[in-house]
């Protein structure tokens, strides 16, 4: 028995660990030909769907229940690493827009989308269920494209995009999980309805807040007797984030963002290492959330729903969305340029399909078709901005070509704040500092030099070194000098 259950183990790891395999290296299409602009997480669905039982690899699965869990933890740590990453500044910058957005914003969209469904033939109920389960924009997707294509945003437009699909996850799950009632068991969703809003984003917000400072408190207060065990306690603080204020009913996705954002914008013990560590996270997060999802999928069935969700997704890209964003950012007086590209990276992605597994597990009358037509819209949702979002941007004339990841980083980790950073920046053509020797830069006293990485080459920091287009300059200094630097450098490299 025990040599039966080994077995089984094993078979079940290499199949796990085939898929982790194929998905990552399928990755490499993205970033081998970014011209294509297919997000990542298109190919990790891609590669379930092969694995599935109409694809080569007959795998027959079909528990949304088990999904729906999984696919809210990966979600979870995704939206985590998203608030790590995003800085005090631009969260203040792009709060109020993205809070329109994420309300009103989500609304409106999904009313717009409802319409287009009962056109399609759709009764009402189900039309508004489509509406509402498509209508937020997903982190995972905006996360992966915003920064997987090396664009340099104006900080305005970028915090927006980026807060905007970490917040309205509430509003979309609230309607969602209305509609499933009234559908499921002949509720009425009313306008109770907006204060359940209010509720969920007020408990979201404060469980997130205190669990980001009691986290802080916790990793600089306990001496933990490694290094690797501080990661270990922030995915604790990540997973109690998400799992108190969704058992009170609060909203958990906002609230493990905003920890994150708490916790990104401190002074923590081993900072770099965490970071590296959540991003893993947030990638393994990503791999096994859309892997399990084109597994879930069934290709027959989503073709013969391909003609509803080409055109809904269509409608939501080219009506609904840029509408919307229109109307919400008008207050604001955002650039019109800035308006038309919010209104079109409006990407779908992992959320509008676990939310439509809620009518699924409520049993709701036709909601494989629901899932289906979903699917579609996610697909089609997520790969025409995805592909275009560069093209758009140039086009629109609101973004700059980010500078290429430099061959080597120079990280320190360290149990207690040490007062300095590192910080590191890419050297262009014009800037000030390029063809100068670092004895002629005039650093504060507080800063210096610590390392130049020259292609594939390091280079010592002596004082009769030039530097050189596409030179990266990794600096130390106090925090104060930090604009200094800029000044001289430009734009750091995060």
């Amino acid at each position: 028995m025990a040599e039966i259950e080994l077995s089984s183990t094993a078979g079940l790891l290499t199949f796990v660990g085939v898929l982790l395999l194929v998905g990552v290296l399928f990755s490499r299409i993205s970033r081998r030909w970014p011209r294509l602009g297919i997000p990542s997480f298109l190919l990790f669905m891609a590669v379930g769907m092969l694995a599935g039982s109409e694809g080569p690899g007959g795998i027959d699965f079909e528990d949304y229940r088990l999904s729906f869990r999984i696919g809210t933890v990966a979600l979870a740590l995704i939206l985590f690493d998203g608030g790590l990453n995003t800085s005090l500044a631009a969260f203040r910058r792009g709060l109020a827009p993205a809070l329109t957005l994420a309300t009103v914003g989500v609304a409106g969209t999904a009313a717009l989308v409802a319409v287009g469904a009962r056109l399609l033939g759709f009764p009402w109920p189900v039309a508004f269920l489509i509406g509402a389960v498509i209508s937020s924009t997903d982190a995972a997707a905006v996360f992966s494209v915003l920064r997987g294509s090396r664009l340099v945003l104006r900080e305005r437009v970028g915090a927006t995009l980026e807060l905007e699909s970490g917040l309205n996850d509430p509003m979309a799950v609230l309607l969602t999980l209305a509609l499933t009632a009234s559908l499921a068991q002949g509720q009425t969703a009313g306008l109770h309805l907006l204060g359940d809003v209010v509720a969920q984003l007020a408990l979201g917000t404060v469980f997130g807040g205190a669990a980001g400072l009691a986290g802080r408190a916790l990793l600089r207060w306990s001496r933990l007797p490694a290094g690797g065990l501080y990661p270990v306690l922030t995915l604790a603080v990540a997973l109690v984030a998400f799992g108190l204020p969704t058992l009170w009913n609060g909203s958990g996705f906002l609230a493990v963002y905003l920890a994150g954002v708490v916790l990104g914008n401190s002074e923590l013990p081993y900072q770099t290492g965490l970071r590296r560590f959540h991003d893993a996270l947030a990638w393994l997060g990503q791999v096994v959330l859309f892997l399990m999802l084109g597994l879930l999928s069934f290709p027959s069935r989503i073709l013969g729903a391909a003609g509803n969700g080409v055109t809904l997704a269509l409608l939501a890209a080219f009506v609904a969305r840029p509408l919307v964003v229109a109307l919400c950012l008008a207050p604001f007086r955002f650039r019109l340029r800035d308006t038309l590209f919010v209104g079109w990276v409006g990407l779908r992605g992992a959320v509008p399909i676990l939310l439509a597994i809620f009518p699924v597990l409520g049993a709701v009358p036709g909601s494989e078709a629901v899932f289906d037509v979903v699917f579609c819209v996610v697909v089609v949702g997520a790969f025409l901005p995805g592909a275009t979002v560069a093209w758009v941007a140039r086009r629109l004339g609101i973004a700059t070509e980010g500078a290429p990841p430099p061959e080597a980083l120079l990280e320190i980790s360290s149990l207690q704040p040490l007062g300095a950073q590192v910080v590191t920046y890419f050297v262009e053509p014009a800037l000030p500092v390029c063809g100068a020797a670092l004895a002629d830069i005039p650093f504060p006293p507080g800063a210096s030099v610590m390392l130049i990485v020259r292609g594939g080459t390091l280079v010592a920091p002596r004082g009769n070194v030039i530097l050189e287009p596409g030179d990266h300059v990794h600096t130390i200094s106090p925090a104060a000098d930090r604009p200094f630097l800029d000044l001289l450098f430009g734009r750091a490299q995060e």
